[in-house]
């Protein structure tokens, strides 16, 4: 500040120290307003997010928050609109289906005149049915023999490549999927078994049967896993998890081919590197997290969701920003 908003011919009276001393002063307490005002405006920017401009879940919205009111009715019909692309169920393939009828018109729906011949490109309506399931009980009746000279018990054995459980590979696999892939407890499980398949199963054989499809599952896994660092490609994120009463985190990485998860203990880069790989020039989309800026920038792109967000925020801070705010927004859309 060259001198305070003051006369000219009062400063002039003002010995040189002093005014040395008040400008230093003045210099002072200006840096400290303009240090106090931007730490106000961040305070009211901070007062002003919510789960539409930030990262923060929805439950943490306060009480009464009012989110913006849903679109105007177009006015249009609902359904498919003009110009949009169909979308029909995929027929089976004619060797695959279980019969095929010809339905023929016997005569002319206006005159009643007797029809014959045969359509080149006839209509096809295809009916799926389930058949009844009823589970394929093979039963193994071992013998147990005395010798009639020592008086020695012999058991027959099981032949080559019967189980020794009680459940067959594929009847495991898909109980194993419904807890699994599904998310079924273990009592629904064993309530669809009864009542789709009249079979009974315990809890803990559920649980049995998860642990031995997750050992034979490990090597294609740790194939599918090692194939994320060969992609051009791959999304990540991660959530947090509960494992052994503890929490964990899930990570997740999507390529166009497949979608691996793995659960770590922690929200670290050295997971995120283990996940995605070292491979150089593949695009990650991702967040901001601090565990993924070992990523090179050119070839990361932020989350467009929290891109949104943040442009929401500038529109909600308002200012010379808001502006720019929304049309960030429009472009992104």
């Amino acid at each position: 500040m060259s001198k305070p908003p003051i006369a000219e011919s009062l400063w002039k009276t003002v010995p040189p120290d002093a005014q040395a001393a008040i400008l230093a002063v003045l210099d002072s307490v200006t840096s400290r307003v303009v240090e106090l005002e931007q730490r106000i405006r961040d305070l009211e920017a901070r007062l002003k997010l919510n789960s539409t401009n930030s990262s923060k879940p929805p439950s943490s919205d306060p009480i009464g928050f009012k989110r913006k009111p849903p679109a105007r009715r177009s006015g249009r019909k609902r359904g498919g609109q003009p110009g949009h692309r169909r979308t029909e169920r995929r027929l089976v393939p004619p060797q695959d289906v279980r019969s095929i009828t010809e339905c023929r018109p016997a005569d002319c729906r206006r005159c009643g005149h007797a029809l014959v011949g045969e359509d080149p490109a006839p209509l096809v309506h295809q009916v799926a049915e389930l058949p009844r399931i009823e589970p394929l009980v093979d039963e193994y009746r071992l013998h147990r023999l005395a010798c009639p000279r020592c008086g020695v018990t012999t058991c027959g054995s099981l032949p080559v490549g019967v189980p020794r459980g009680c459940f067959g590979p594929y009847l495991q696999a898909v109980l194993a999927t419904l807890a699994g892939g599904y998310r079924l407890s273990k009592r629904q499980v064993q309530q669809v078994v009864g009542d789709l398949f009249g079979l009974s199963i315990a809890t803990g054989m559920v649980s049995k049967l998860e642990r031995q499809s997750a050992a034979v599952l490990e090597a294609p896994y740790n194939e599918v896993a090692l194939g994320v660092h060969d992609a051009p490609a791959a999304g990540i994120d991660d959530t947090s998890w509960r494992q052994d009463r503890r929490k964990a985190q899930l990570w997740v990485v999507v390529t166009a081919m497949t979608t691996v998860f793995t659960i770590a203990a922690k929200r670290s880069a050295a997971v995120a590197k283990a996940v995605l790989g070292s491979k150089p020039n593949q695009v990650v989309t991702s967040d901001r997290h601090s565990s993924l800026e070992w990523i090179d920038p050119v070839w990361r792109q932020v989350c467009w969701s929290h891109l949104n967000r943040d442009f929401q925020a500038m529109i909600d801070r308002g200012g010379p920003g808001e502006a720019t705010g929304r049309t960030l927004l429009r472009l992104s859309k």
